[in-house]
């Protein structure tokens, strides 16, 4: 039994409201304050480090937070998802165009393996370094690098656990405070660059870049398409696809959790306990994969005449991902814990692999993207950059800025591109869990042999992706030859 004035049937409402203001003040304060509108912070980042502040102010003066904890992680988790389906269930375009996309998709990943591979190297040299001169750091804690900044929070408060029970002391904390550095590595990261397009003349504080909607009735309502409203409006039938596409894609993930239980019941075996939570962290990969699905379907009925008109409508989705991405990555800053900055002993380390990490990411994706996506470098950059330092959304929410109608392939290449990186990144993360090994009597044995694999691997993995590139140089210098 419950009341409609008990706190818990308003709890939800009352975080919802919360975070909304908070993104509404961030907006106000890009438009009237000349200082913020000029280094063009997203207001969803803006936003979420207000209530970030608010909250601290909250904690020092009730002692407790102003949000349920588990209430944001969940907004975050789930908003990341609904945002990719949504994205998803957007039309591909002409075959010619898919498979030109095919390859840009496969550079994406190569290029987020890339980054992945050069935060491990630079955490793991730097965490290796300081062994020598720190005597009770972990000196594998160095790979949490990149799956706090690559990864987010939940890879990298899995892997600081397991480096815990390997003797890493506060291991956990450390994954989430690295994690949580990330969001803020992205956000300057991501001023810093705009900046950088303001001196080329790129982008105009206040230009048409931020007024330019494309509302016309064509693209809101196509002649093809059901109408606005009928008995059903037309906003709703695009949520509801939404969300129906998202739940088949936890109906996919709980049946193969209760095939792995079926199959393996005793929870300290590898299906559980390994394949079962990388299912669940790439929850979106598997809604991208339905609404995928969910399309070619749909598509299927319309070219049969089965369907008249067609249901879903790229406009109105786009504005749904918009939403779900602006609200993923509010809810994601609120929810930013650095504990392990409490920790004496973490403050070198810590400080050292997040500035670091930023600043070899940062340069690494500024090459990559005006070498191997020269007709979209700006867009793609951002959209690697927040996706390597913060979250898909980050990357989402960044390029946005300067392509806000998702005109460019940038925001959809993070949609798809996680195949191909878990296919390129798979030896890496095998790398993770045997890198504190000892090898003789050497107890960072493992770790020197681990970091020397990682460099071998992005040398690899930049030849594949730089091969346009290598080979269109050799070509010339053969011709120049003759």
């Amino acid at each position: 039994m419950f009341n409609f004035w008990d706190s818990e049937v308003w709890s939800f409402l009352l975080t919802l409201a919360i975070l909304l203001a908070a993104m509404l003040l961030a907006n106000l304060m890009r438009r009237y304050i000349p200082f913020l509108r000029k280094l063009m912070i997203p207001s969803a980042l803006l936003g979420g480090f207000l209530v970030l502040i608010a909250d601290v102010i909250y904690k020092s003066i009730a002692g407790v937070s102003m949000f349920n904890d588990l209430t944001l992680e969940y907004m975050t988790y789930h908003g990341l998802g609904l945002g990719f389906v949504a994205l998803a269930l957007k039309s591909s375009g002409d075959k010619k165009e898919k498979k030109k996309r095919n390859g840009e998709i496969m550079d994406s990943g190569l290029s987020v393996v890339g980054s992945y591979l050069i935060q491990g190297i630079v955490g793991l040299a730097v965490t290796l370094g300081l062994s020598f001169v720190i005597a009770n750091i972990f000196p594998a804690s160095g790979l949490i690098l990149p799956m706090g900044y690559g990864q987010g929070p939940g890879q990298a408060f899995n892997w600081g656990q397991i480096y815990e029970n390997l003797g890493f002391a506060n291991g956990a904390s450390f994954g989430l405070t690295i994690a949580a550095m990330g969001f803020i590595t992205a956000s300057i990261g991501g001023c810093v660059y705009f900046a950088g397009m303001r001196k080329r003349g790129k982008l105009v504080v206040g230009g048409s870049h931020e007024n330019a909607e494309d509302c016309k009735d064509e693209s809101v309502s196509p002649k093809d398409e059901i109408p606005m409203s009928e008995s059903m409006d037309k906003m709703t039938v695009q949520i509801a696809f939404v969300v129906i596409s998202y739940i088949i894609a936890f109906g996919i993930m709980y049946g193969l959790y209760r095939l792995f239980l079926a199959i393996d019941p005793d929870p300290t075996k590898f299906l559980l306990k390994t394949v079962n939570p990388l299912i669940w962290g790439f929850n979106f990969l598997v809604g991208t994969a339905v609404a995928m699905g969910v399309k070619a379907i749909l598509n299927a009925l319309y070219r049969k005449g089965v369907m008249k008109r067609k249901y879903t409508n790229d406009f109105m989705l786009s504005r749904i991902g918009g939403f779900c991405f602006d609200f993923m990555v509010v809810a994601s800053i609120a929810a930013i814990k650095l504990e392990a900055f409490t920790y004496p002993e973490f403050i070198i380390p810590l400080s050292i692999l997040c500035i670091a990490g930023g600043v070899v990411t940062y340069f690494y994706l500024k090459k990559v993207s005006k070498k191997v996506f020269p007709n979209y470098p700006d867009e793609q950059f951002l959209a690697l950059f927040g996706n390597c330092t913060g979250t898909a959304s980050t990357g989402v929410i960044l390029a946005r800025e300067v392509d806000p109608e998702f005109r460019t392939p940038a925001a959809s290449n993070l949609v798809y591109l996680p195949l191909y990186a878990i296919v390129f990144g798979f030896p890496m993360l095998l790398l993770l869990g045997v890198a504190p090994d000892p090898i003789g009597g050497n107890p960072n044995g493992m770790a020197w042999l681990t970091l020397g694999i990682l460099v071998v691997l992005f040398v690899v993995i930049n030849l594949i992706l730089f091969r346009k590139s290598i080979f269109h140089k050799a070509y010339k210098q053969d011709k120049k030859e003759e």
